[in-house]
């Protein structure tokens, strides 16, 4: 699609439609998690409402339901929607790793029908693919699918799901032939949450959220308009779905609106924790705020620099992992320098105050080195594709899936 209006005549228009239309946020007002099923209510309705304004799905083809624009339409709407109450839980994983994943691999019918009731804020998506027994080996699932005439059967587990309980459709990755080695027998399928035979049950978290799920799925009956790309070429499509996850994760996808991931509560202010803890003088907390703030500043820059390469053609795919990675590292130095600055006040801290979230937000410090993927496989991505390392023995290789020794036998 090619427009005549320019990117800042685009930006003033945000601006006085955003201040008609959209709710200033309120700071006073109770935080909405993803845990709480009002959230995804007011999720719905806020999509909406930017698909009734003319502001949904700026990156995403017209024919989608989306308004084809360059990425500069979406940072310049992200920028003046900075305060306004916006629906940010659908970032991810239901824009921009679900729709982008349906926009290259599923067919013409998927993608108007999904990508479209999307934007209009009508479905939400989300990822079935980690398994109880497979850790960072994806294609190593047991989750299977036979094929019962047209249809297929799919039995198995699924785990890590996030937010798959406010979600209408995950795409699962299933194994559809075992006699094939572990990367050419699985497909992709877009697979109903609420299919007759799928339990899914909450996972409660050490800081006490639970935006995980676990799947378990009991002759789940899947028709051929489910499979997303090809039968048996599978991990084509999750390949791309990881690259939109690597991409999401390290803060660089196109198809984000506003900027923030969906917290599930708010990421302390580390310069004001260092004021109320009353530590702002001391010279070895003024240095762990000022690194802090400083690693926040290049991860910012490095996504912008890192996302253009990868726009340009000047950098692989495979360099989403480098932003990918460096958001793991900032998130781990920023919750262990909330602890360090906070001092003794956030171990005494009152329920929903800064040292209380301080602490809840160190609890969950590894979240960052494995969304997305470890960091260790970030490394590996990083070292074999990136700088053209050799790249590690793997054992089963080549070796059709049904004949890989495994723990179990």
């Amino acid at each position: 699609m090619t427009t005549t209006e320019s990117v800042e005549s685009f930006r003033a228009r945000a601006r006085a439609w955003l201040a008609d239309n959209m709710p200033r946020i309120d700071p006073n007002a109770p935080h909405l998690s993803g845990d709480d099923p009002a959230h995804w209510v007011r999720a719905r309705e806020l999509q909406q409402k930017l698909y009734a304004g003319g502001f949904a799905g700026i990156c995403f083809p017209a024919e989608y339901g989306g308004l084809g624009l360059p990425h500069a339409y979406q940072q310049a709407f992200s920028e003046e929607a900075d305060g306004y109450e916006m629906p940010i839980v659908l970032n991810i994983p239901s824009f921009s790793i679900c729709c982008a994943t349906l926009l290259e691999a599923g067919s013409e019918e998927q993608k108007r029908r999904h990508i479209g009731a999307a934007i209009r804020g009508e479905e939400v998506l989300c990822q079935f693919l980690s398994e109880p027994s497979g850790g960072s080996d994806l294609a190593g699932l047991l989750t299977r699918g036979v094929r019962d005439g047209e249809n297929w059967i799919i039995n198995g587990a699924k785990v890590w799901s996030t937010f798959a309980y406010g979600a209408d459709y995950g795409l699962c990755l299933v194994r559809t032939d075992p006699d094939k080695p572990k990367h050419e027998g699985l497909t992709m399928f877009l697979m109903p949450t609420r299919a007759p035979g799928l339990t899914m049950n909450r996972i409660r978290m050490a800081d006490g959220t639970d935006e995980f799920c676990e799947e378990f799925f009991d002759n789940v009956v899947l028709g051929p308009e489910h499979v997303v790309g090809q039968v048996n070429d599978g991990w084509t499509v999750a390949s791309r779905q990881l690259y939109h996850e690597r991409t999401a994760v390290g803060g660089g996808s196109i198809f984000t609106s506003g900027y923030a991931q969906p917290p599930t509560r708010p990421r302390p202010d580390i310069l004001d924790l260092a004021r109320r803890s009353g530590r702002g003088d001391e010279p070895e907390v003024r240095r762990r705020v000022g690194e802090a703030i400083a690693m926040t500043v290049v991860h910012r820059q490095l996504v912008d620099r890192v996302s253009a390469g990868i726009a340009g053609g000047h950098l692989p795919p495979a360099a989403a992992s480098v932003p990918r990675l460096f958001h793991a590292e900032e998130s781990e130095s920023h919750a262990d320098a909330t602890v360090q600055v906070s001092g003794a006040a956030i171990g005494v801290g009152a329920e929903g105050d800064e040292f209380d979230y301080a602490s809840l937000h160190f609890l969950c410090r590894q979240a960052g080195s494995l969304g997305g993927g470890s960091s260790e496989m970030a490394r590996n991505l990083i070292s074999e594709r990136l700088l053209g390392m050799p790249r590690e023995h793997a054992a089963d290789r080549g070796v059709p899936f049904n004949q890989i020794k495994r723990g179990d036998r």
